[in-house]
């Protein structure tokens, strides 16, 4: 397989700041577009926790130009598909067609977000889905304790403790106002990165693309905000929510990690596969639930996104089970950070590494994917060629001193929700 790199990867920059990425592909019949826009939820403003997950999902439901019904029967006349949704920092968008019918995609795509209406009937529809899956996860024990480990880890100051998919309170509120305003303060062509990957010229593709987008201009775009500093948790943190008729309770254990722009963040990345993803879910699985029958599912994460995101491991537990579940992923953590990763052991998770990235790239979106984090993260039209020396240069030290830095036994933030466990206390 040859790697998208420089050689086949167009990249095309805007006078307006939009960035087009393109690489052509004759051997499929379809085109698959994938990109972002600089906003998110850390623009929510204080008590609108959920404003940018609700506008991105509105963007469909109608334009200046489109009602809902006439957008999705195009969409589906052709067969074609295309969605949003926002994260943290940015609002993603994703869509495929076929190769002819990439004009009407790119159409829609700047037609939704240029020119979204709000119409009052798909405010309230959406805002009943919304209300209806908090609901739903307010009795769900793994939402739940994920939620309260994201509060205790970067508490009241720090953004990332707000729910990107908002509250009941906070999803009621929210009028046609704020989502007009929201997308006339914070939706715009500066750091919007458009990837193209399929049947079509790059040449076709940029034309197409600044036909679009290339008179787009919003000088009152709002730059993305700086992140404060995570405090140190200091010690262990601990919170507990029971959650009445539940009969499993779920963990989350851990502390903020690195993000994708550290120095270190592929050592990092490297001790969470040995630690809770490798085969049977690392060394946790192995030893939390294959060893000691103690969880029915346990595994570790590391976002590494824009900023510090969370480094945990989760676990679903017996609930009398679960101090005895928290000793021996705590007694894991300090294996990773205190002990040097076994020669074996390592070469076993750098071979995975390198092993799935052809995988990865077999299909339009997942090259479309990657190219997409290239330019996200600034890593360089040739990061897929450098790959597999830079996972082969990764050290068994390195890994250590990437788990010590971010996972500290003892000093971390641990969440438990579940049935009411004070009177076996």
């Amino acid at each position: 397989m040859t790697l998208p790199g420089p050689h086949d990867i167009v990249r095309h920059v805007l006078p307006n700041g939009l960035v087009i990425l393109v690489r052509e592909n004759p051997d499929v019949a379809s085109v698959v577009v994938q990109g972002m826009l600089d906003t998110g939820s850390l623009n929510d403003g204080a008590g609108q926790e959920g404003l940018a997950s609700f506008t991105a999902t509105m963007l469909l439901r109608g334009t200046t130009t489109r009602d809902f019904q006439t957008i999705h029967e195009l969409l589906e006349g052709s067969g074609a598909s295309l969605g949003f949704g926002a994260g943290l920092h940015h609002t993603g968008f994703s869509g495929r067609s076929l190769a002819e019918d990439l004009p009407l995609l790119v159409e829609l795509l700047a037609d939704a977000l240029r020119r979204p209406s709000f119409p009052d009937e798909q405010i309230e529809r959406l805002r009943g889905q919304f209300v209806t899956a908090l609901k739903i996860h307010e009795q769900d024990t793994r939402y739940v304790a994920g939620r309260m480990f994201r509060e205790l880890v970067y508490g009241d100051a720090h953004p990332y403790h707000r729910p990107p998919d908002g509250t009941l309170e906070s999803v009621s509120g929210i009028t046609r106002d704020h989502l007009v305003g929201f997308h006339q303060q914070c939706f715009g062509p500066r750091g919007m990165i458009v990837v193209v990957v399929g049947a079509v010229s790059a040449e076709a593709v940029c034309r197409l693309v600044e036909q679009h987008f290339g008179d787009w201009a919003n000088p009152a775009q709002r730059l993305p905000q700086g992140l404060p500093l995570v405090p140190p948790l200091g010690g262990i943190v601990r919170r507990e929510a029971a959650l009445p008729g539940k009969s499993q309770a779920d963990i989350v254990l851990g502390a903020s990690g690195p993000s994708r722009f550290a120095e270190d963040w592929q050592a990092a990345n490297m001790a969470n596969h040995i630690l809770g993803v490798f085969g049977m879910y690392g060394r946790i699985g192995a030893h939390v639930r294959e060893k000691l029958g103690l969880a029915y599912y346990s595994f570790s994460r590391l976002d590494g996104g824009w900023g510090p995101g969370p480094w945990r491991v989760a676990a679903g537990v017996n609930p009398t089970n679960v101090e005895e579940a928290v000793q021996s992923i705590v007694a894991e953590l300090r294996r990773i950070t205190q002990e040097v990763v076994a020669e074996d052991e390592l070469a076993d998770s750098k071979a995975n590494f390198i092993g799935r990235l052809p995988l990865q790239l077999e299909s339009s979106e997942g090259v479309a994917g990657s190219i997409l984090s290239m330019e996200l993260y600034g890593l360089g039209l040739d990061y897929l060629q450098r790959y597999a020396p830079e996972i082969e240069a990764i050290t068994a030290d390195q890994v250590r001193e990437a788990a010590r830095r971010y996972l500290d036994p003892a000093a971390f933030a641990l969440a438990i929700a579940g049935p009411d466990r004070s009177a076996a206390q």
